[in-house]
């Protein structure tokens, strides 16, 4: 390999995981599906409980959230003003009930988009970790 080929390699960007799973439409979908879930299954009544009637605005800020977190535009980050995703979460009672209800809704929502094996591994790792950091309880 040359210096010229070691530059070629280090000027090609790696893709997102936004852009693995597809994008916008796709992230929407996911956020989308997993309230549709959540609001639905009677197995996640402990999180469902925690949101509002409507839940078009949390909806859309899971939405903007996972756009950034993902590595696609990041609009939750540039609401003003926006919460860090910890004080957010800080005044409900997360304990590991919640967590794996919150997790399982995402699971679903995952399989239901029909994510790349490989990427619904990766962020189902990446989610359980989260998921752990917001517990409360």
């Amino acid at each position: 390999m040359t210096s010229a080929d070691a530059t070629d390699d280090a000027a090609i960007p790696e893709a997102t995981p936004y852009e693995l799973i597809g994008g916008e439409p796709i992230v929407r979908r996911l956020a989308d599906r997993f309230y549709e879930i959540m609001d639905s299954d009677p197995a996640a009544q402990r999180i469902r409980a925690m949101h509002g009637a409507d839940l078009g605005p949390i909806r859309q800020m899971l939405f903007e959230f996972l756009s950034g977190w993902l590595g696609g535009p990041p609009l939750y980050f540039d609401r003003t003003p926006h919460r860090c995703i910890m004080s957010a979460h800080r005044p409900y009672p997360i304990g590991e009930v919640e967590r794996d209800e919150w997790m399982k809704c995402m699971r679903a929502a995952m399989d239901d988009c029909d994510l790349p094996a490989d990427m619904r591994a990766l962020l189902d790792q990446a989610f359980q970790r989260m998921a752990n950091v917001l517990r409360s309880r």
